[in-house]
C-alpha cells in the first residue's frame, strides 16, 4: 500500500533491541498515545490478547467485531488514534464495513489481526477460519487502509510496523498490522532505530501558496470561511479560531465538520448544506466573492445532495490530499502547514456584515405540553443541557439530520458517518467516546432501525459503569427512507422492541418510554442529572414526523431514488 510524504511527529531516535514484535507493537501504540484498545479474542491472536493484558494498555472486549470497530473508530476521533484487535477472517473481515467507514472519513484506526502460523502453512492445509487462501483477509484490507503489513519477517517487523504506524497518523486513515501467531513473541536479532521527525512541505512552494492566498484574502469584499472536518482531525481548531479572529472573516462549517467550530462565535453563521440548508446561509456564502474551504469534504451530503453552488474561480480548496488557489494547484504543502503558516502571517481583509438573524441561535424551550413529542421539539429541549464537556453523536437519518439544529459550544464533539452513512455507528460509537473521554457527558442519538443493528453493545456500556445518554427515536422502522420512496412500504417496517425494559434485561442503568413534550422533558432531565449508570429514553414519535432538514433532503435526493 502506497503513500505520499506529508509531516509527521514521533519520538527522537532511540535504538532498540532484545523485545518481541508484539513488545514492540505495543510500545509504538503507547508512544503515540494510544490507551485503550477494542477488540474479540480468538485463537490466532490470543498470544498477542495475553501480552496485551500484561501491559498498561487498556483492553475493552465488544459483543461484535463490527461494534469494536466503530468504537475504535469513534475512540480515534475523539483521542487521535484508535486500534482493534481481532482474530483471522472471521474476525477480521466482520469488520469491514466499519473500517471503511473510518476510511472514507479519515479516522485513523489501527487494525491488529492474528493469522495462522507460518509452520502451520506448509502444503496449504485447510485451516479454519481461511477462506480462499491464507493471503485473502489482508488483500481485502488492500482496499480499505492506506497501509498494511504482514510481520512475517522478523527482520523487517519493526520496520513495517513504523511505516503503517507512521502512515495511519499521518494520513488520518486506517491501517492494518497481520500477526502470525508464531511471530509474536519472535525477537528479532538485529537493532533497530526510530524514525526521526520530518516534514514533506517544499518551502518555497508553501511561501508561494500562503502569499497568494493572502493576496486573495486580502483583495476580497465578501470572504467566508466554510470548515470540514479536517480541521478536527488534524488537531487544527486553533488555527481556524485564530485565522478568523484576526481577519474576522465569517465561518460556516460542513455537516461533517460540525462543532469544528464554536457554534456561539459571532463570528459563526451556521451549517452550508446547498439547497438543503438553511436559505440564509446558503444565500451568504455563494454570494461570497471568495470561499475558503479548509478541510471540507466535497461529498454529496456535504453539499446538499449537490444542490451547493460554488464556483471554483472564487475558492481556495485546502485539504490534506489537495491544495487549489482558484485554477492554481499546489503540490507538496501539507494541510497543517498551510494553515500554521497562513494563520502566523495576520492577513488583514475588510469586515464582512453579517446579517441580522443568521447566526444560530437556540430556539427557546417554551412552554412544555402534553401534545406529542417531536424530532424538532426534542432539539430545543436538549440545546440548553449542551456544554463544553458535551459529545453528541448522532445515528444516520433524522438522528443527524434533527442533530444539526443543536448549538455546540466551545470544543463540544459532534460525531456522526454524516459522509459514509452507515447505519448502526452510534451506540458502539458511545461506547468508544466514553472509553476515551471517561468523564464527558455523552448524548447518543440513534433511530430504532440503527439500534437493532448494534445495540446490544450496551451491555459492554453497562458492563464498563458508563454513563451515557441514549436516545432511541421510534417511527417503527426506517423513516428516512419513507420520505426518500413514497408509498407504504413494508420493507421499512421493523418489529417493536421495549426499548426501556434493555437495563432490566442487561442488568443495568435505566430506562424511560415517553411520547409527549412532558414526559420527555422530565426523562430527559433525570437522565441528564444521573451519573451512575447508562440512561435510555425511549421516544415515540408521530407517523409523519421529521425535521426540517430531513423534509428537504427527501425533496432533492427523493427524485433520484
Amino acid at each position: 500500500m502506497n503513500q505520499s510524504p506529508a509531516t509527521r511527529k514521533v519520538p527522537s531516535p532511540q535504538t532498540v533491541s532484545g523485545v518481541s514484535i508484539g513488545q514492540y507493537l505495543i510500545r509504538r501504540l503507547q508512544e503515540y498515545g494510544l490507551e485503550d484498545i477494542f477488540g474479540i479474542p480468538g485463537d490466532y491472536i490470543l498470544s498477542f490478547y495475553g501480552m496485551l493484558e500484561q501491559s498498561p494498555i487498556n483492553v475493552v472486549g465488544c459483543t461484535r467485531e463490527d461494534c469494536a470497530g466503530f468504537a475504535a473508530d469513534s475512540y480515534a476521533r475523539v483521542k487521535g488514534l484508535g486500534a482493534v484487535c481481532v482474530t483471522y477472517c472471521v474476525g477480521g473481515l466482520s469488520i469491514c464495513n466499519s473500517i471503511a467507514g473510518a476510511y472514507a472519513e479519515k479516522s485513523p484506526v489501527v487494525i491488529l489481526t492474528g493469522s495462522p502460523g507460518l509452520r502451520e502453512r506448509v502444503n496449504n492445509p485447510l485451516l479454519h477460519h481461511m477462506v480462499r487462501d491464507f493471503s485473502t483477509q489482508k488483500d481485502v484490507f488492500e482496499k480499505l487502509c492506506i497501509a498494511g503489513a504482514e510481520l512475517s519477517d522478523p527482520i523487517s517487523a519493526f520496520r513495517e510496523i513504523d511505516r503503517v504506524l507512521d502512515a495511519v497518523v499521518r494520513f488520518k486513515r486506517p491501517g492494518y498490522i497481520e500477526l502470525p501467531r508464531d511471530m509474536v513473541n519472535v525477537i528479532p536479532h538485529v537493532s533497530h532505530v526510530f524514525p526521526t521527525e520530518q516534514s514533506a512541505s517544499d518551502p518555497q512552494v508553501l511561501t508561494e501558496a500562503v502569499n497568494e492566498a493572502a493576496q486573495l484574502i486580502e483583495k476580497a469584499e465578501k470572504p467566508v470561511i466554510l470548515a470540514g472536518v479536517e480541521l478536527h482531525r488534524f488537531h487544527l481548531q486553533d488555527e481556524l479560531l485564530a485565522l478568523a479572529e484576526h481577519t474576522q472573516i465569517p465561518v460556516a462549517a460542513t455537516m461533517l465538520g460540525k462543532s469544528v467550530f464554536r457554534e456561539t462565535h459571532p463570528l459563526y453563521v451556521g451549517l452550508y448544506e446547498g439547497a438543503m440548508g438553511r436559505e440564509e446561509v446558503t444565500r451568504f456564502v455563494e454570494e461570497s466573492d471568495l470561499v475558503l474551504l479548509l478541510g471540507t469534504f466535497m461529498t454529496d451530503i456535504n453539499l446538499g445532495v449537490f444542490t451547493a453552488n460554488l464556483d471554483p474561480g472564487k475558492c481556495i480548496y485546502a485539504t490534506s490530499e489537495q491544495l487549489r488557489l482558484k485554477y492554481h494547484h499546489y503540490h507538496g504543502v501539507t494541510l497543517p502547514d498551510f494553515m500554521c503558516e497562513l494563520t502566523k502571517r495576520k492577513v488583514s481583509c475588510p469586515q464582512r456584515t453579517i446579517p441580522d438573524g443568521i447566526r444560530m441561535n437556540m430556539a427557546p424551550v417554551g412552554e412544555v405540553t402534553d401534545k406529542p413529542i417531536t424530532t424538532q421539539r426534542m432539539m430545543q429541549m436538549i440545546n440548553p443541557l449542551l456544554d463544553d464537556e458535551t459529545i453528541v453523536i448522532a445515528d444516520i437519518g433524522d438522528s443527524l439530520f434533527a442533530a444539526t439544529e443543536l448549538v455546540t459550544r466551545g470544543r463540544s464533539e459532534f460525531l456522526s458517518p454524516a459522509y459514509y452513512t452507515s447505519m448502526g455507528f452510534a451506540v458502539p460509537a458511545t461506547l468508544g467516546a466514553q472509553t476515551a473521554r471517561r468523564n464527558a457527558r455523552v448524548l447518543a442519538m440513534i433511530g430504532d432501525g440503527a439500534f437493532q443493528m448494534t445495540g446490544m453493545e450496551l451491555s459492554t456500556i453497562i458492563r464498563h459503569r458508563y454513563d451515557p445518554v441514549i436516545i432511541v427515536l421510534d417511527n417503527h422502522g426506517y423513516g428516512t427512507e419513507r420520505w426518500l420512496h413514497e408509498g407504504t412500504w413494508q420493507y421499512n417496517e421493523i418489529h417493536p422492541w421495549a426499548y426501556s425494559k434493555l437495563p432490566e434485561f442487561l442488568r443495568g442503568g435505566t430506562g424511560y418510554e415517553v411520547s409527549t413534550e412532558q414526559e420527555f422533558h422530565e426523562a430527559l432531565h433525570k437522565a441528564w442529572d444521573d451519573r451512575e449508570g447508562m440512561s435510555i429514553i425511549h421516544v415515540h414519535l408521530p407517523e409523519n414526523d421529521a425535521s426540517p432538514t430531513l423534509r428537504r433532503l427527501g425533496e432533492r435526493l427523493g427524485a433520484r431514488v
